[in-house]
């Protein structure tokens, strides 16, 4: 099976039309997404079965890369986790401890640890949950919330990060919750999201928990009167002291990108 070398390999099997058919804004972003393993070449409706039987669905040369990075990720995290008193870290984020083993929330659902590193959850465990949830367990320091929300950029060393999270995370959001009516009602429902008043006068705002100190607060606007809709994120003030700025980042847009996928499968 042939292999891509870069991107430009995949753009130029492509009509090039920036019909978004693929849940992309561009071919070019397409192609880069088959390129790193994010995404099949299939889903582009104009690829034809004999392209797809030359190049298979997925560039399988990235996709092990980046399955011996994750394996090479958790293993560190693993190896930290064993020399972590998780008793000790389990009082100061609050949390339980019993069995051997620190148990959280995540979206409302049980997530744990045990002293060797092994995770029990009925979350699937990829990429973008879990090295954050180890790093919170193992480095966060608790701090209850203050309940004074300011956006991502406000946080303490997030400016190398503020113009990716804008595009990766908050446009992605966006971009669901414009196409799909239901997006808000699917997150209370499916991930134990809760509506509060309205905050910074939004038509909607509704507050989710990743983990359990780290909250995040959901202000959208309807378009309306020839205006664009608009859709705005806000974090405790806290938040990058009980988890760093990068796993905040890998968290956020994980999750955009999660919705995105319900959002094209589901919606």
């Amino acid at each position: 099976m042939t292999q891509f070398n870069n991107a430009m390999d995949v753009f130029k099997l492509l009509e090039k039309t920036n019909c978004r058919k693929c849940n992309k804004p561009t071919c070019l972003a397409f192609a880069a997404a088959v390129f790193q393993g994010r995404t099949s070449l299939n889903e582009c409706p104009f690829i034809d079965e004999n392209t797809l039987n030359i190049y298979g669905s997925k560039n399988d040369k990235y996709e092990s890369k980046s399955d011996r990075d994750y394996l090479e990720i958790m293993g560190q995290l693993k190896e930290k986790i064993k020399q972590t008193n998780l008793e000790s870290r389990a009082e100061i984020l609050g949390e339980k401890f019993s069995n051997d083993r620190l148990t959280l929330k995540i979206l409302g659902k049980d997530f744990s640890v045990d002293v060797n590193g092994k995770i029990y959850t009925d979350i699937h465990v990829n990429l973008w949950i879990a090295p954050p949830v180890l790093n919170y367990i193992m480095s966060g320091r608790g701090l209850a919330l203050t309940e004074t929300w300011v956006p991502f950029r406000e946080l303490e060393m997030s400016k190398d990060w503020s113009r990716f999270f804008e595009h990766q995370c908050v446009g992605h959001l966006k971009k669901v919750a414009d196409s799909i009516p239901s997006f808000f009602e699917d997150i209370i429902e499916l991930f134990n999201g809760k509506p509060v008043e309205n905050h910074y006068d939004a038509d909607i705002s509704l507050i989710m928990k990743p983990l359990p100190l780290l909250p995040i607060l959901i202000c959208y606007n309807h378009p309306e009167d020839g205006l664009e809709s608009d859709l705005n994120l806000f974090f405790d003030t806290t938040a990058d002291k009980n988890l760093p700025v990068k796993d905040i980042y890998t968290l956020t847009t994980g999750l955009a990108n999660m919705f995105e996928k319900l959002a094209a499968t589901h919606g």
